[in-house]
C-alpha cells in the first residue's frame, strides 16, 4: 500500500460518512462485509441524484422489498411508482429487470466478478467496479464525478473532461490499492463530497494536501477543466388534466422506450427531447371544455420542457389507453407530470383515494 492510499484510509477511518447502505471500517474489520444488494440498490439510485435524495428512498424501498427476490417478485407498477421522483426512469425499469436476472439466473445470488456484474441489465462500466470493490473486496478501478475532481487536482490534469477521463482512470487504477479497495473506493468518494469539494474545498483539512500539485502550484477551484457547455434546448408541448366531478383523473401510460418509459402521465402532445408537440387545446385527445391552466418547466438533463396545461371537468367517458384514476399519490407519476396535474388541479396530490 503506498503512501496515497495509506493516507486517505488514514482519513477515511475516522471521518467516513455513516450511510444506511454502508458497511463501516470498525465493521469491517469484524469480518462483516457489504452486502451486494445493498450496494447494487444504492449505486443505481445514487446515479444522478444526491446522496440526502436516495436515503428515503433506498430505506423505503429495502423496507418494503428486503431482498432482490422480493424486488424481482414485485409489480413492475409499484417499483416505478416508489421510483417516482428520482428521476431518470430507466433506472428503475432496469433495476427490476436486473433483480429478475439474479433471482432466476443466479438464485438470488450477485456474481462476483467485474464481468460478471456488467452481464446483467443496468449495471455498466462504473457500477459494476463499484460493486466489486465495496460488496467483494475486488482491486476495481471505480470513478464518480467526485473521484474526477479529486484526481484531476491531485495531478493537475490539464485535459478538460470528458476527453481527460481515460487520464483520470489511469491514475486513479495507479492509487487503487489491492488491500480494502472498497474502502478506497468509498474513502475516494467522501473526500471529493466532504472536503474536495466543487467550491470552496477545505485544503487544510484533506489528507492529499501534501502531495496535491492544484495546491501546490494552481488553485484547485480551476480543476476540473470542462469543455464549454451548449445551450440547453427549450422543448414546448400540452398537458391536458381532465377530470370527472368525483375527481378522477384520467391517466395513460406512455411506452416503454424512450423517455420517462412505461411512466404514468396525463395525456400530452408529442414533445421529446429534440422535436416540439402541439400546445394548443385542438391537440386534446376528446372534445371538452378545455381551460388554459398555465404553464409549468421541467428541466431535464439535456432540454428544458415548457408545457401548456389544459383541464377539464368532464363526465368520465372510454379513451384509448386512458383509465380514471383517483389516488394519485399513488401512481407511478414523474414530477414533470405530478406538476402539471397540480397546475391544475392544486389539491390534486391530498384527495384520499375512492372506489367506484
Amino acid at each position: 500500500m503506498d503512501h496515497f492510499s495509506y493516507d486517505l484510509l488514514t482519513w477515511y477511518d475516522r471521518h467516513h460518512r455513516d450511510l444506511p447502505w454502508r458497511t463501516g471500517p470498525g465493521d469491517r474489520l469484524k469480518g462483516e462485509r457489504a452486502d451486494p444488494y445493498h450496494v447494487w440498490l444504492s449505486e443505481i439510485m445514487l446515479q444522478q441524484t444526491t446522496v440526502q435524495a436516495v436515503k428515503a428512498y433506498y430505506e423505503k424501498f429495502l423496507a418494503r422489498w428486503p431482498r432482490v427476490e422480493d424486488l424481482a417478485a414485485a409489480e413492475t407498477d409499484e417499483v416505478m411508482a416508489a421510483w417516482a421522483g428520482l428521476g431518470y426512469y430507466a433506472r428503475a425499469r432496469n433495476l427490476k429487470k436486473c433483480a429478475e436476472t439474479i433471482a432466476r439466473e443466479h438464485g438470488g445470488v450477485f456474481p462476483d466478478t467485474l464481468e460478471g456484474l456488467k452481464a446483467l441489465p443496468g449495471i455498466g462500466d462504473y457500477t459494476a467496479a463499484a460493486i466489486a470493490a465495496i460488496a467483494f473486496d475486488r482491486p476495481e478501478t471505480v470513478v464518480d464525478g467526485n473521484v474526477e475532481r479529486v484526481v484531476t487536482r491531485l495531478f493537475a490534469i490539464e485535459t478538460p473532461l470528458p476527453a481527460a477521463k481515460p487520464e483520470i482512470r489511469s491514475w486513479t487504477a495507479k492509487l487503487t490499492p489491492r488491500e480494502r479497495p472498497g474502502d478506497f473506493a468509498q474513502a475516494m468518494m467522501d473526500l471529493g463530497a466532504t472536503i474536495c469539494t466543487p467550491k470552496r474545498p477545505a485544503c487544510a483539512l484533506c489528507p492529499f494536501r501534501a502531495h496535491c500539485l492544484a495546491l501546490a502550484n494552481d488553485d484547485p477551484e480551476r480543476f476540473p477543466l470542462k469543455m464549454p457547455k451548449a445551450a440547453r434546448p427549450v422543448r414546448r408541448g400540452a398537458a391536458f388534466v381532465a377530470e370527472t366531478p368525483d375527481g378522477r383523473v384520467l391517466l395513460r401510460t406512455r411506452p416503454e422506450a424512450g423517455l420517462l418509459g412505461g411512466m404514468a402521465e396525463p395525456p400530452t402532445t408529442g414533445w421529446t427531447a429534440r422535436q416540439d408537440g402541439e400546445t394548443g387545446s385542438d391537440a386534446a385527445p376528446f372534445a371538452a371544455e378545455w381551460s388554459h391552466a398555465g404553464e409549468i418547466t421541467h428541466v431535464f438533463t439535456h432540454f428544458e420542457l415548457r408545457l401548456s396545461v389544459w383541464h377539464a371537468v368532464t363526465s368520465e367517458r372510454p379513451v384509448a389507453g386512458g383509465r380514471w384514476e383517483s389516488g394519485l399519490g399513488e401512481k407511478a407519476l414523474p414530477s414533470v407530470m405530478k406538476k402539471a396535474i397540480s397546475k391544475a388541479i392544486p389539491d390534486a396530490f391530498k384527495r384520499r383515494p375512492h372506489d367506484r
